[in-house]
Order: structure tokens, then C-alpha cells, then sequence
């Protein structure tokens, strides 16, 4: 069966991911689209670098073309906020990415968005997700691909250009020209190289590239920027003597980020730094916007400048939300998502990416140095995060024991309060711990904060026991 999470539809190509299933989405949503009676009877579809992404676009592209749909159909892979962008700039009711971003190699996806380069909010794919899944397969009209192109209902675009103009326009690219850093990037295999090669060779960086070829597999790794996938970043770091190193996942909206040192800074610490950034040496105003598993550093920083932190649940288009209600200065999760006022409302690892260079070229500061500002004048909070797949007799048994009879680990420190909103989430005086199923993948995730990573370390461990989950420090 189709089923949307927190980050889209994904299933394993050739199980869940089929032509059938990828094309009863398009029905549904194309029938959604002539309900609403838009004026712009039209989409805009692009697909990453996966296995079958590109036909899979195709396909896509044939089914809601025969809906009387006009599909502006990206040619190239590409990012997805780049395709976002172009939804926003474009005012196009709808738009969808073919990917399924930091998952493993063996699945694939779609990401639908709306007006304002939005993920789709949960009503939406909801309603979408019930129709796809009621369509018989007899009951799917399909526009050959050729034939669309032919009578102009399918139309090859490529809004590269005014995306990445875009970003240009937004950062300083005066103070890094002035600076000149040293970058290494590692796409992951995916999408990111030619926009962030664009972007930083205009700014005049010196670039060196890693894993950039077209490799379905990932080079047999997960297309996601963290510690365990981005050893090879490292060590180019220390050998080229850059100023930092940029990874993207699979379809560029997430960043990982490796400092002079050679040392993993996390996708929590970034965030609180560009916050702190904006906040400090551009002079700009307004709240952040972070879900549940996502440091309160950043609600320190807020606090320090008379602004509030929004907390929502996870899926990037609750913080999307978020930043449109509160106006919101930036939104970001611990996953490596961020955005900032006035761009677009999804994630965009390029944007960040750039951000992040200017902030080094302003400042005149090392990334090491930059992140050590934050702890001397906020204080340190540290996450730990681990995760395990699960089969579906123990998923019930986490359901029943946290989320329908909630009972808790005995703690070593009093509980506050305890929020079921999004997972469980136990909030101390020192810190929080939260459990959730991950909404893109059958796993159950812990993410705890203290004041060292040992203490995060610790809680997490004592949630794993008491659920009776391996593990490993």
C-alpha cells in the first residue's frame, strides 16, 4: 500500500515503489488538482540520481499529463529545492520530486509539494494517499511520454539558472570572494555538485570534490551526512587543509559539515550557529522554529536576542508551518534540514551551505572556533541519537508499553512533564530524552540531550535496557 510519512511516500523499488503505485499517486493527485478548480492546471517534476528515478518521473509525468495536467517536467536531476523553488517562483499549485532522499539505495519515492515551494501538509497527502490507494489498476489513463512532448502537455524546463542566481543573491558573496576558503564538497553520489560548484566558484572558493559520480548504490553507503558516511570527508579535509568540508544527502536538501579539523559538526550545532549568525551579525529579527528531537541551544540563542522557539513535531512541513505562522527567522531539525526567512519554506542543503561559507568569511573565524563561541556564551548541550530497525511484533510492544499504557523508565532526575504530541518526549530540568517511530522507515529512533555527550549517552542507554533494544556506546 502507498503510505506518506514525515518526508513523502518511500518504499523499496519493485515492492512498493511500481509503476502501478507511482502512477495511481499522479491520478490521485491530478484528480485533486481538477477538484480545486486551480487557474494553473500544471506541475512541475523533477527526480534525483536513484535507480528508476528518471522513469519513474516519466511515468508519473504520463498519468497526471492524461489527467489534463501540464507537466513541467526538469530533464536533468535535480535538487529538490530546486524543484521547491521553482513551485514558489513559478506559483504552481503543485510540484513533486522523484526521491527518496537519505533512505537506502533500495527505495525510492516521491516528495509532493505546494504553493510557496512547501512540503505537502498532512491533510493533503492523507487524501491523496487514501485515493492512490482505491484506484484499480484498470482505472489509470495514461498519456504516452513522446506524445505529450509532441502536443506541448509535457514540457521540458530547466530553472537551474534562476534557483542558484537566487542563493546568490542572498548571501555575501563580496566577503567570500575577500576570503577565499578552501572547500572540499562530497555530493554522496548525489545532486548538489554542479549547483554548489556554481555557487562556490562564483564566490571564488578554492574546491576540491569527492564522490561525485553517478552511483545508484551510494558507493555502498547511506546517502545521509553523518558521522558513520562521511569518513572519507574527513580525512580529505585534513589533507587539503580546508576550512571546512560540505556534504549534501542524496537529493541536496540536507548538509553535514566536517570543520578545519577534520571533526564532524552537528547538523544541531549548525543550525544554532547560522541562528546565532543571523541574529548577532546581519541584524536580522525572529523567532526559530525546531521539532521535537532538535537541540534547546537553539531556544537559549533565542531567549539572548528577546526571541521565542517554536516547537513542532517532526516532518519538515511542520516547521514549514511554523516559519509562516511566527514569521520565523529559521527552521531546522537535528536531521540536517534548515531553512531561512525568505527563501523557500523547505529544506535546502545549498542555501545552508552557502550560508555557512559566508558566515566563516564574515566573521574571520574557524568553524571550531565559531561553534566554541556558542558554548562559552550559552553553556553546552550535547544529543545522542541511535536507532533500530523493527519487525512488527516489537513495534507493537513499544506501542502498547510507551504510547497506549505510558509507562516510563525510572529515571535518575525528576521528570517535568512528559509530551505525547510527536513520540514520548520526557522533559527534566537538565535536558529531555524522546522515542518515536521514524515516519520514512520502519525504525524506532532515541534522541536525548544533557549538558556532555556522556550524560546523553547515558539517558539514551537507559531508555534502550528498559525497552530491551542492543546497545552499543
Amino acid at each position: 500500500m502507498i503510505q506518506f510519512g514525515t518526508g513523502g511516500w518511500r518504499a523499496v523499488i519493485g515492492d512498493g515503489f511500481t509503476r502501478l503505485n507511482i502512477q495511481r499517486v499522479a491520478v490521485a493527485l491530478g484528480r485533486r488538482l481538477r477538484r480545486e478548480q486551480d487557474a494553473r492546471q500544471e506541475i512541475c517534476i523533477g527526480y534525483d540520481r536513484r535507480f528508476l528515478s528518471r522513469e519513474a518521473a516519466m511515468w508519473f509525468s504520463e498519468a497526471i499529463a492524461a489527467q489534463g495536467v501540464k507537466v513541467d517536467f526538469i530533464n536533468l536531476s535535480a535538487p529538490t529545492p530546486q524543484i521547491m523553488f521553482t513551485v514558489k517562483s513559478w506559483d504552481l499549485p503543485y510540484g513533486a520530486a522523484i526521491t527518496a532522499s537519505h533512505n537506502p539505495a533500495l527505495y525510492n519515492g516521491i516528495k509532493l509539494f505546494t504553493r510557496q515551494g512547501r512540503d505537502a501538509a498532512l491533510e493533503i497527502t492523507d487524501e491523496i494517499q487514501a485515493e492512490a490507494n482505491a484506484i484499480p489498476e484498470e482505472g489509470i489513463e495514461t498519456l504516452p511520454f513522446e506524445q505529450g512532448l509532441a502536443e506541448g502537455k509535457i514540457v521540458f524546463v530547466d530553472p537551474r539558472d534562476a534557483y542558484l542566481d537566487s542563493i546568490l543573491a542572498k548571501i555575501d558573496a563580496g566577503a567570500i570572494r575577500r576570503r577565499r576558503p578552501r572547500v572540499v564538497l562530497d555530493p554522496m553520489y548525489g545532486v548538489s555538485l554542479t549547483g554548489l560548484l556554481t555557487i562556490l566558484y562564483s564566490c571564488r572558493c578554492d574546491v576540491d570534490v569527492i564522490n561525485d559520480t553517478h552511483d545508484a548504490f551510494f558507493g555502498r553507503h547511506l546517502p545521509a551526512p553523518t558521522p558513520d558516511t562521511l569518513a572519507d570527508l574527513e580525512r580529505q579535509v585534513l589533507e587539503h587543509n580546508a576550512d571546512l568540508g560540505i556534504a549534501t544527502d542524496g537529493d541536496a536538501d540536507r548538509l553535514g559539515v566536517i570543520d578545519e579539523h577534520g571533526r564532524y559538526v552537528s547538523a544541531n550545532e549548525i543550525l544554532v550557529l547560522l541562528y546565532y549568525y543571523l541574529l548577532k551579525y546581519k541584524g536580522w529579527k525572529g523567532a526559530a522554529v525546531r521539532n521535537v528531537a532538535t537541540t534547546h541551544l537553539l531556544d537559549r540563542v533565542a531567549a539572548k536576542y528577546g526571541e521565542r522557539c517554536i516547537e513542532v513535531p517532526v516532518g519538515f512541513k511542520h516547521i514549514s508551518a511554523g516559519m509562516q505562522e511566527y514569521d520565523a527567522l529559521i527552521g531546522g531539525e537535528s536531521s540536517g534540514g534548515l531553512t531561512v526567512r525568505g527563501h523557500i519554506f523547505g529544506k535546502d542543503g545549498l542555501y545552508a551551505a552557502s550560508l555557512l561559507v559566508e558566515m566563516l568569511a564574515v566573521t574571520g573565524k574557524p568553524l571550531s572556533r565559531l561553534v566554541q563561541d556558542i558554548f562559552d556564551e550559552f553553556g553546552e548541550l550535547h544529543v545522542a541519537e541511535c536507532d533500530w530497525a523493527l519487525t512488527g511484533a516489537r513495534r507493537d510492544e513499544i506501542q502498547r508499553r510507551v504510547f497506549e499504557q505510558r509507562q516510563l523508565p525510572e529515571f535518575d532526575m525528576p521528570v517535568k512533564r512528559v509530551s505525547y504530541e510527536d513520540g514520548c518526549k520526557v522533559y527534566f530540568d537538565e535536558g529531555w530524552i524522546i522515542v518515536r517511530f521514524s515516519g520514512t522507515e520502519p525504525r524506532v529512533r532515541i534522541f536525548a540531550e544533557r549538558d556532555t555527550m556522556a550524560n546523553a549517552k547515558a539517558l539514551t542507554a537507559k531508555m534502550a535496557h528498559w525497552l530491551e533494544l542492543p546497545y552499543k556506546a
